[in-house]
């Protein structure tokens, strides 16, 4: 006897109705100012530093966490710029690109 039977039994009038779950897909904002990706060594360790979003900080902390787990590495969002642990400038690029952002490299 699972739940709604144990229900159905309490409240034999109650009606259910079916729940209609709406799965809304996370849209980020887009812009027309390009994306700078660059590669900086930090403490000795390379970095990839995306800047230049001008959308809300949600939502850049949303891409930043997406970035993340398609990379399956760490990093983090500071002063409005995503830090990602190594260089992925390339696979980075291509995901930001997939996504519709425009992309600019600078430096190396």
């Amino acid at each position: 006897m699972d739940l709604s039977d144990q229900l159905k039994n309490l409240f034999p009038d109650h009606i259910s109705e079916p729940e209609e779950i709406e799965e809304v897909e996370n849209e980020l904002w887009m812009q027309a100012d390009p994306l700078i990706c660059k590669y900086e060594k930090r403490k000795g360790k390379p970095t990839t530093v995306i800047e230049g979003y001008t959308g809300a900080d949600e939502d850049f902390k949303q891409l930043a966490k997406e970035i993340k787990v398609f990379l399956g590495v760490g990093g983090s969002f500071k002063d409005e710029s995503i830090i990602i642990q190594g260089d992925y400038r390339d696979k980075i690029m291509s995901f930001l690109k997939d996504k519709g952002f425009k992309v600019k490299r600078v430096g190396g």
